[in-house]
């Protein structure tokens, strides 16, 4: 599937450059870092599989905000620049990154970013970075971005298996967004609680919040979590 990391072929990337390649990125990731640490910038990597609603949560959080913090995002996205464009409709400063075939970002790629265009000012400038990546639980979970933190978004009716069958995408995870939970009415077999005992199995501290993008249940969550995760940052 990926030329960059190998994932679609195990024998297409040896160890030796695949840890060479992880080892570049750590070193662009710490300079992100660094860069986002010295601006008083909030960097989180959002990931998820396509459709669990990354895109809305983010759209959903620039609502509820009404402009209280300034936002910024990439998106990640193989063909389009859509998700920019619904993150940039509904306020948040947004750029899109178009991988083709590389099923992650990698902070190169964000690195790039923040040298096109008006991208770099407005990072600089914002309180919270978002970096929507490319809608995978696999290879995303591999690459450090230079973020603070990791939010998964995991929609309800993606089941209550994908904590056990995608452990190491959870096992980073800082937060895990359930989203679509106006939905639960109409999935019999899933149950909120069993996805929490499953994450609970797969990751060091389990810490969900149950989200609803479209009526705004729990968005007030995120947005409490965010605060804690900014003020966090800034003791540090």
């Amino acid at each position: 599937m990926c030329d960059v990391c190998g994932c679609g072929d195990p024998h297409k990337v040896t160890l030796e450059v695949h840890a060479s390649l992880l080892s570049d990125n750590d070193r662009e990731a710490a300079h992100l870092r660094e860069h986002f640490v010295g601006s008083g910038v909030l960097a989180l990597n959002i990931m998820g599989s396509p459709g669990s609603g990354k895109t809305a949560l983010l759209e959903a959080t620039s609502r509820a905000l009404a402009g209280r913090l300034r936002l910024a995002a990439v998106s990640g996205d193989l063909a389009t620049s859509l998700d920019a464009e619904r993150l940039s409709a509904a306020g948040v400063f947004s750029a899109p990154i178009t991988t083709g075939s590389a099923c992650h970002l990698d902070a190169a790629m964000v690195h790039h970013a923040l040298h096109e265009g008006s991208l770099a000012a407005a990072v600089r400038g914002c309180d919270v970075f978002f970096i929507e990546n490319v809608g995978n639980l696999v290879c995303p979970a591999i690459y450090d971005l230079g973020q603070a933190a990791n939010v998964v978004v995991l929609s309800v009716t993606e089941g209550v298996d994908k904590p056990l069958k995608y452990p190491v995408m959870f096992r980073k995870a800082d937060l895990v967004v359930l989203t679509k939970v106006d939905l639960l009415p109409h999935l019999p077999g899933v149950s909120v609680s069993v996805i929490r005992e499953n994450l609970a199995r797969v990751m060091p501290s389990a810490r969900a919040i149950e989200v609803s993008a479209t009526s705004g249940v729990g968005v007030s969550a995120f947005l409490d979590w965010l605060d804690a995760r900014r003020a966090s940052s800034k003791r540090a």
